[in-house]
């Protein structure tokens, strides 16, 4: 049974780096990412928390989903204002990132 929670959240992990990764065109699905590796992580700590009988883990979980929490609303607000001003979130149209 910790085999397949383990592989489930490091497969939660994965999926949000590989959003954040390979998507180059669109902010929002980039934030999605971060919040789902976020969640695999937050995941991993409660159940190795469980698993040792320590608390740490879950306390450390909440401040993780706390930040998490801020870097949405912060996150989206920046996204709104960009689009207020600019029109469209395309992040290849954006002319303040430096490309490669």
């Amino acid at each position: 049974m910790l085999n397949e929670e383990v592989f489930i959240n490091f497969s939660l992990f994965f999926i949000g780096l590989l959003g954040i990764l390979n998507n180059r065109n669109s902010i929002l699905i980039i934030l999605m990412g971060i919040e789902m590796a976020l969640l695999g992580l937050n995941l991993n700590f409660i159940l190795f928390s469980e698993l040792y009988s320590d608390l740490h883990g879950q306390i450390f979980a909440l401040f993780i989903l706390t930040v998490a929490a801020a870097e949405s609303a912060i996150g989206l607000a920046i996204i709104i204002a960009y689009f207020k001003t600019h029109g469209n979130i395309l992040i290849s149209e954006s002319s303040s990132i430096i490309r490669n």
